[in-house]
């Protein structure tokens, strides 16, 4: 089953509509680092992190594991491990997946610019959750918890987000 994401800012799962959050810049199909744009396209669930100080163990076909206190996301283009999951202290640039804001609770990387990476054309693009009110993202698409709780109960490995 796919998550279908609109401009408005509302997704479509198993025939349900569901609010998100996008972008402050939008969606942009010519996505690039730091541009705040939520990439056009069509996107994997690749697998789910959970912080297990808050949150049990999801429910979902995808492959799942509890995140760490020194888990983190390169978003350094020279980097070689740019767009790629490390462990932190990290030498270049990376954002730190363990927050205290709850908003990375549960994440889910997305499979975008993750298999054939180019430097700038942007990182760290995941499914998580949403900010109160639905504050815009830096790029990622942003549910409420017991909506994105509902994606991950029937997503799997067959699953994607589709934005356009």
């Amino acid at each position: 089953m796919d998550l279908v994401v609109n401009a408005t800012g509302l997704a479509r799962w198993d025939g349900r509509d569901l609010r998100c959050a996008l972008g402050r810049s939008g969606i942009n199909a010519a996505k690039r680092e730091g541009d705040g744009a939520t990439p056009a396209g069509r996107f994997a669930m690749r697998f789910v992190l959970y912080r297990p100080d808050r949150e049990a163990p999801p429910v979902t076909g995808l492959p799942r594991r509890p995140m760490a206190r020194d888990d983190g996301w390169c978003d350094a283009p020279a980097d070689s491990a740019y767009n790629r999951m490390i462990r932190l202290p990290y030498p270049a640039s990376a954002e730190t997946l363990w927050r205290s804001d709850g908003r990375y609770d549960l994440l889910v990387p997305l499979g975008y610019n993750d298999v054939n990476v180019v430097p700038g054309d942007g990182s760290a693009i995941f499914l998580h959750l949403a900010a109160p009110g639905y504050a815009p993202t830096a790029g990622c698409i942003a549910l409420a918890r017991d909506d994105l709780l509902a994606v991950l109960a029937g997503a799997d490995a067959s699953s994607q987000v589709i934005v356009k």
